[in-house]
């Protein structure tokens, strides 16, 4: 049975961290396609000789596994392989929440010089953890580059996740079905013309005020304080009827000037 522990996520500058991993050790070049960039697996001695020793039938003793100061075998490195591509199936998982990003094996190293994937003053990312098995295990180091998470960094820079900085599809089609379904009051305006007040105070029942319309002429219609487009009257049946004539107005506020406001937004 094995366990899998969290130790720590810091930021390092690449030179340094390359200068401070102990050896022997297996540094493997991993590649995230989905971001056209690199990255480091290193895996510590220790995990290695650990993980050969339960593979092969290895004796159960405590403590940590002597570390031997020769290369490793065929035998060695091919179990090793395996179980980096096992890790780098786990971390794609592990990824799947933020975005789809695959991760393959590019080449194994084990001279920390040949593993150089950026330059030496360049910030990375470092994940480090532990994997114990029967009391016995090492660490693994992930190393991301910060040029290598740069397509995601958005993403990562959400405080909840799903957040949205600009322009969210799912919630622009959510909105749109439910305009397309709600129920709106539309007027139909014949005429409009400005009366004293003292005029409108003395109306009493019986009088008439004079539309200068003509039944032919267009009228209004209009949805609160916009107008909509021109009709004309007409009647089906005892009912009074409007026909549009001409196409709606376009709106005055576009998805262009909502883009260029979200831009700005996000320059601040």
């Amino acid at each position: 049975m094995w366990k899998l522990h969290w130790i720590s996520i810091s930021s390092v500058r690449f030179g340094d961290y390359l200068n401070s991993i102990p050896l022997p050790a297996i540094l493997s070049v991993i590649k995230a396609e989905e971001w056209e960039n690199y990255g480091l697996l290193t895996v510590d001695s220790s995990l290695i000789y650990s993980m050969i020793d339960v593979l092969l039938g290895g004796r159960r003793v405590s403590g940590n596994v002597r570390v031997e100061g020769r290369p490793y075998t065929t035998i060695e490195m091919a179990l090793a392989r395996r179980m980096i591509e096992v890790i780098l199936e786990d971390t794609h998982r592990a990824f799947e929440p933020v975005t789809q990003v695959n991760f393959k094996l590019e080449r194994i190293e084990t001279n920390p010089r040949f593993a150089a994937i950026s330059r030496p003053a360049n910030a990375a990312i470092l994940i480090e953890m532990r994997i114990e098995m029967d009391d016995r295990g090492g660490k693994i180091e992930i190393l991301l580059p910060y040029a290598t998470i740069e397509p995601i960094r958005v993403q990562l820079l959400q405080m909840f996740m799903g957040e949205k900085f600009g322009r969210d599809p799912i919630w622009e089609g959510h909105l749109a079905t439910e305009i397309y379904a709600a129920d709106v009051e539309v007027s139909a305006i014949l005429h409009e013309q400005q009366l004293p007040l003292s005029r409108v105070l003395a109306l009493a029942p019986g009088d008439t005020v004079l539309f200068d319309r003509t039944p032919s002429e267009p009228i209004q219609l209009r949805c609160g304080d916009v107008d909509l487009a021109e009709a004309i009257m007409g009647h089906i049946g005892n009912n009074v009827s409007v026909r549009v004539t001409s196409p709606l107005n376009p709106p005055k506020v576009t998805m262009a000037g909502f883009e260029a406001l979200d831009q700005s937004m996000e320059g601040r």
